[in-house]
C-alpha cells in the first residue's frame, strides 16, 4: 500500500508532469546494436518524431497567438 501512495504523491508534483526528460532522450539517444532493425520500425519512430515536432510547433503557435491576442 505505502508504494501505491508514494507513486500517488509523485504524481501530484507539477514537476511529474512537465517532465520532457523522455521526449528529448527521444531524439538525441544512440543506436543501441541488440535492437532488431527492420523499415517497419525505422518508419514507425520517423512517424513519431514527426508527429512530436508538429505538436510542439503548433503548442507554440497557440501560445504566440494567445499572447498577441492579449
Amino acid at each position: 500500500m505505502s508504494e501505491k501512495q508514494n507513486q500517488n504523491e509523485e504524481k501530484n508534483d507539477a514537476g511529474y508532469y512537465f517532465n520532457f526528460k523522455e521526449v528529448l532522450t527521444y531524439f538525441f539517444r544512440k543506436k543501441d546494436p541488440s535492437r532488431p532493425t527492420n523499415t517497419s520500425i525505422k518508419m514507425m519512430h520517423g512517424i513519431n518524431k514527426i508527429s512530436m515536432i508538429m505538436f510542439l510547433i503548433c503548442v507554440i503557435v497557440i501560445i504566440v497567438r494567445y499572447i498577441i491576442r492579449s
